[in-house]
C-alpha cells in the first residue's frame, strides 16, 4: 500500500460505469423539457480509476495527463483531453498537477465511461483540495461540464449512475432537476437478475455524439416512441420494487425497448448488430439491447442460465464481458478512510 508519507497528496478514486435497462434517450433535454424523462439503470463492477497528485518539480513539464495517450504541457488550457481540461478549470486547480486514468474497458463501449471519468476526476479533485462532495453535487458538476461547457449532445443519466451507484430510477425534470429513487429489491432478487445477464463487446467503438445529435434532431417525429420507452422504465421500476423479479419479463421489456430505440436514428444499429441480436434471440435469449447511444459498444442480453451456453456459442465471435452489480458510486480509495 502506498502511504501518504511516500506519496503526499496522492488521491485515487474508483467510479463505476453502468448498464441502462430502460428509458435511455428520454434523459436528453430536448425530450425532458417537454414533460419529463425517466431511466432505470444499475451501476456495475467495471470501473474508471483516476489518480491525482501534485506533480514533482523534478519533471520538465508542470502538467501531465495520462490516459490512452500522455500529455505533457505547461498550462491547463493546453490540455487536449476536454474533460480533464475543463474539470481542472472548473475546480480552479493550478499547476503543477499530475492526472492519470485507466479503465476496465476501452472508451466508447456504451457503458457511460466518459460520464464516469468526469465524476471520478471531480471527486478526486475535490479530495485533492480537502473537500467532500456529495453524489448529487458530483453528478451535477459533471453534467454541467459535459453538456453546458463542452456542448456534448448527451443526457445526464451516465453522470448520475456513476455518482450514486446501485440500482436507481432517475427522473429528469423540466428545468434540469433530477429526482433519484434508489431501488432496493428483496434479498437475492438482484443477484438472480444479474445471473441472467450476458454482455458482449462488439469490438466497434462509436462516437455517441454523432448518434445522439441525429436522435435529438428526430425528437419531434419520435415522441410516441420516446414516451413508450419512458413507460418501460416505469414498468421495470414497478417490477423491481414490488417483486418477485421475473428475468424473462425484464428481457421482454428490454426487447420491446430495443425495437423502439433502433428506430430513433439511422446510426443506432447496423446489419451486423442486428444479426448478432437475432442469433442470440434464436439461441434462447429473452431479450436485450445495445448499450449506450448505439452504433457499437457492448450488447446485453437476458437469458435463462440453461440457455446461456447456447447464446455464448452463437456469439463466439464476440468477447464476453463479465457483469456484476455495484452498490457504491464514485469512491475515494486513497487516502484510506475518505
Amino acid at each position: 500500500m502506498v502511504s501518504r508519507r511516500t506519496a503526499p497528496g496522492l488521491i485515487v478514486t474508483r467510479t463505476p460505469v453502468r448498464v441502462s435497462f430502460a428509458g435511455g434517450g428520454t434523459d436528453l433535454a430536448r425530450f425532458y423539457e417537454r414533460d419529463y424523462g425517466a431511466v432505470l439503470s444499475a451501476a456495475i463492477a467495471n470501473y474508471i480509476y483516476v489518480t491525482v497528485k501534485s506533480h514533482s518539480p523534478l519533471f520538465n513539464e508542470p502538467v501531465r495527463v495520462n490516459y490512452s495517450k500522455s500529455e505533457e504541457v505547461s498550462q491547463i488550457d493546453e490540455i487536449e483531453n476536454d474533460i480533464a481540461r475543463e474539470c481542472l478549470k472548473f475546480m480552479e486547480i493550478e499547476p503543477p498537477i499530475y492526472i492519470s486514468t485507466v479503465g476496465d474497458h476501452p472508451a466508447s463501449t456504451g457503458l457511460g465511461g466518459s460520464g464516469a471519468f468526469a465524476v471520478g476526476l471531480l471527486n478526486a479533485l475535490h479530495a485533492f483540495k480537502g473537500e467532500r462532495a456529495s453524489a448529487g453535487q458530483l453528478a451535477e458538476e459533471a453534467s454541467h461540464i459535459e453538456i453546458e461547457v463542452l456542448g456534448q449532445p448527451i443526457g445526464k443519466q451516465d453522470q448520475y449512475a456513476a455518482a450514486f451507484g446501485g440500482l436507481n430510477f432517475f427522473r429528469f425534470n423540466p428545468g434540469g432537476g433530477v429526482t433519484v429513487e434508489p431501488l432496493r429489491p428483496a434479498s437475492g432478487l438482484l443477484e438472480k437478475l444479474f445471473d441472467h445477464i450476458l454482455m458482449f463487446w462488439t469490438g466497434h467503438q462509436r462516437d455517441a455524439g454523432v448518434v445522439l445529435s441525429e436522435q435529438n434532431a428526430n425528437t419531434d417525429r419520435k415522441l410516441d416512441s420516446l414516451i413508450e420507452m419512458r413507460r418501460q422504465a416505469h414498468q421495470l421500476q414497478d417490477l423491481m420494487s414490488n417483486g418477485p423479479v421475473d428475468p424473462a419479463r425484464v428481457g421482454q421489456i428490454l426487447d420491446e425497448g430495443w425495437r423502439l430505440k433502433r428506430g430513433l436514428a439511422s446510426t443506432i444499429t447496423t446489419n451486423q448488430i442486428d444479426q448478432w441480436y437475432q442469433r442470440a434471440i434464436e439461441a434462447g435469449a429473452d431479450g436485450g439491447k445495445l448499450c449506450g447511444a448505439g452504433g457499437g459498444g457492448c450488447i446485453l442480453f437476458i437469458a435463462e442460465p440453461a440457455h446461456q451456453d447456447a447464446v455464448r456459442a452463437t456469439l463466439s465471435d464476440l468477447i464476453e464481458v463479465p457483469v456484476s452489480y455495484e452498490v457504491h458510486g464514485s469512491r475515494v480509495l486513497l487516502p484510506p478512510g475518505d
